[in-house]
């Protein structure tokens, strides 16, 4: 298993305990730039999704679900594009 999948498999498994540089990490694995600039928020976009989250410790479950649901978004739309190519 790849260190990124740990990270997720260990995010979702604890979401109440996330801290914002882990998320970065998975977040940027899975192809999203991030934006900080100066605020207490960072902004990832890839394409047209967009997700801001505070850079607070630990982050609030919201903040973790919402990037799990973005990133499962992904992977499914990832798969189906796999499927209908071959």
């Amino acid at each position: 298993m790849a260190k990124r999948d740990k990270r997720l498999a260990e995010i979702r498994h604890n979401p109440h305990k996330v801290d914002p540089d882990t998320l970065d990490l998975v977040l940027r694995a899975a192809g999203f730039v991030s934006k900080h600039e100066g605020t207490s928020h960072k902004q990832y976009t890839k394409g047209a999704r967009r997700l801001t989250v505070p850079q607070r410790k630990p982050l609030r479950r919201v903040y973790v679900e919402q990037a799990l649901d973005l990133l499962d978004e992904l992977a499914e739309q990832e798969q189906s594009d796999d499927d209908s190519g071959t």
